[in-house]
């Protein structure tokens, strides 16, 4: 994708009605020795970070759950479009857990770094509405009887992005990041 002149947006969307990504396997985690998760966790961050670094915009649909690492998933995309019934949450300090895959630097970025910190200290789960209202997502939708109230958002989303001019659109994606960074 990132060498695909073609693509001008990427939207992430589950194939799983109900979960845009659940975040990782812990019984399969907890069968892994201390190197084995330290490999795992580098993987999981270089993969949030290639996201991140798309030089397209990327669009998360989120119709459904989004914890813990599939919360980081969707804090890699540029935009976040969420169902109004949408579970989200880095719920990874109620199992133990510290989230790995970036979510403790994107989470601060996008909703500020007191709010950041109580919803990674409690592990709460907010829903689409809740994550509208903090800046968690850009836009909440209520869910249609298809399940993918989100995802149609998220596409009309990249629709208005199409016309605009593929490098004005990823110099200003570039430009934001590298200004945050400062």
């Amino acid at each position: 994708l990132r060498f695909d002149e073609q693509v001008r947006v990427v939207v992430f969307k589950s194939q799983v009605k109900g979960v845009f990504c659940a975040g990782a396997d812990l019984k399969e985690r907890a069968k892994m020795d201390d190197a084995e998760v330290g490999e795992f966790v580098r993987r999981l961050r270089n993969l949030m970070d290639e996201i991140a670094a798309l030089p397209v915009p990327t669009i998360a649909a989120i119709d459904g759950y989004a914890l813990g690492g599939g919360l980081e998933l969707a804090l890699a995309c540029d935009l976040r479009v969420a169902a109004s019934s949408a579970k989200m949450g880095l719920i990874e300090t109620t199992r133990g857990l510290l989230p790995g895959a970036g979510g403790t630097q994107r989470l601060p970025r996008c909703v500020g770094v007191g709010l950041a910190k109580e919803l990674i200290f409690t592990g709460r789960q907010v829903d689409g509405e809740q994550a509208a209202s903090m800046g968690l997502v850009n836009h909440s939708v209520p869910q249609n009887s298809e399940g993918d109230a989100a995802y149609q958002r998220a596409l009309a989303l990249a629709k208005e992005i199409l016309p605009q001019a593929p490098f004005a659109v990823k110099m200003g994606k570039l430009a934001i990041n590298k200004g945050m960074e400062v």
